[in-house]
């Protein structure tokens, strides 16, 4: 059989990406830094749809003609601006702590605005403790579905913190329309949930699974992007798409 070709859109770093190595069993897999990140030259916008532009980038760069992407966390704004540029290139769309905004007031926020003001004072305090308390939040040890020391160490390395503070600074309006470029798409979704998460929230990605009745939905006791149990969720989605080879 064909292998699926899978897009997997950092937030920042491809470091994030705990079970790439497993995805790589099954499909052909390419991920990379945003602008500014690791080796990647800056731009003169940083922002989710640079970092999207960046993928369709890697995309092109690999000869790409069909893909399927997917997002976790606050990658899902630049999946969104990549997803739409795609096309008729995209097969689907896979997203972890799915919901449609980032708004964190309203009677039904999606972020839980104390933890976020909280990670944006302690990242300009002590990045290196940023990093660990943020992928403690959202899984634990890397084993368990989190960042272990090694990986921690080498994402404080790559993400330098003048690019990640305004990262986390604009998150709620980064996501404003979000929902929207999501609603354009015509192609099968994913929508997965990390349950417990203390950052974003049920009510978050509840809206989410309203706002598309049609995706298939998978809830998981760890981040997607380092869950072994999101895994093989991936790949039966991934399986059901009809994905073209150039």
């Amino acid at each position: 059989m064909e292998r699926p070709r899978l897009l997997l859109v950092p937030m920042l770093t491809e470091v994030e990406w705990v079970i790439r190595p497993l995805l790589e069993e099954w499909a052909e897999v390419a991920t990379y830094d945003a602008p500014g990140v690791g080796d990647e030259p800056p731009v003169e916008d940083p922002s989710s749809e640079a970092t999207g532009r960046r993928g369709l980038e890697e995309a092109d760069r690999r000869g790409w003609d069909s893909f399927i992407v997917a997002a976790d966390e606050f990658g899902v704004a630049g999946a969104s601006h990549l997803a739409v540029a795609a096309g008729d290139r995209l097969r689907g769309i896979a997203l972890g702590h799915a919901r449609v905004s980032n708004a964190i007031d309203g009677p039904r926020p999606a972020l839980n605005r104390e933890v976020l003001h909280g990670l944006q004072s302690l990242l300009r305090i002590d990045p290196r403790t940023f990093v660990r308390q943020l992928f403690k939040l959202t899984g634990g040890e890397e084993t368990q579905g989190g960042y272990g020391e090694a990986i921690a160490d080498e994402w404080v390395r790559r993400v330098p913190t003048e690019v990640a503070a305004p990262f986390y600074e604009a998150r709620e309006a980064e996501g404003a329309a979000m929902g929207e470029r999501l609603a354009t798409l015509t192609v099968p979704m994913l929508l997965a949930q990390h349950r417990g998460c203390l950052l974003f929230t049920a009510e978050g990605f509840d809206d989410a699974v309203a706002a598309f009745p049609h995706a298939r939905v998978f809830r998981c006791d760890e981040k997607p992007s380092t869950s072994a149990e999101f895994v093989p969720v991936l790949r039966e989605f991934c399986g059901t798409l009809s994905v073209a080879r150039a």
